[in-house]
């Protein structure tokens, strides 16, 4: 029933151009679609071209949002080639994100995590995903 179905992950930030910096520069994702004053809304899509996925980010004029609840809200990206995950956290480094210890100690043993400028985390997987 979901199958070949779009996923958009949304939430809310104060702080969009930052969060924008971190999931384009540092992530490497790129700008799918943006509006501006929608209803009051600034948005960004954000996302690889044609994927199944893309995260939405949004800021309400004169609204304020707070921080991620936890340290453990994380996106998970698993990168199978170890020399493709070692450039992407090169990427994070060179733009000025580095690693944080993640909450769950798992996360640690084959991946680096990172805290966007919301508090919430993204962690980069040297591992593959069979389910």
């Amino acid at each position: 029933m979901m199958q070949g179905k779009t996923l958009r992950v949304a939430r809310p930030t104060d702080n969009l151009e930052l969060v924008l910096k971190f999931y384009t520069d540092g992530l490497g994702l790129e700008i799918l679609y943006s509006f501006k004053n929608h209803d009051e809304f600034d948005g960004v899509m954000v996302g690889i071209p044609g994927a199944a996925y893309h995260f939405e980010f949004t800021h309400h004029h004169g609204h304020s949002v707070s921080r991620a609840p936890t340290e453990d809200n994380l996106i998970v990206f698993y990168f199978q080639d170890r020399q493709e995950w070692q450039q992407a956290i090169e990427r994070m480094k060179i733009n000025g994100y580095e690693p944080v210890k993640s909450y769950n100690p798992y996360w640690d043993r084959n991946g680096a995590t990172f805290e966007d400028p919301d508090g919430y985390r993204v962690v980069l997987q040297n591992d593959s995903w069979d389910l």
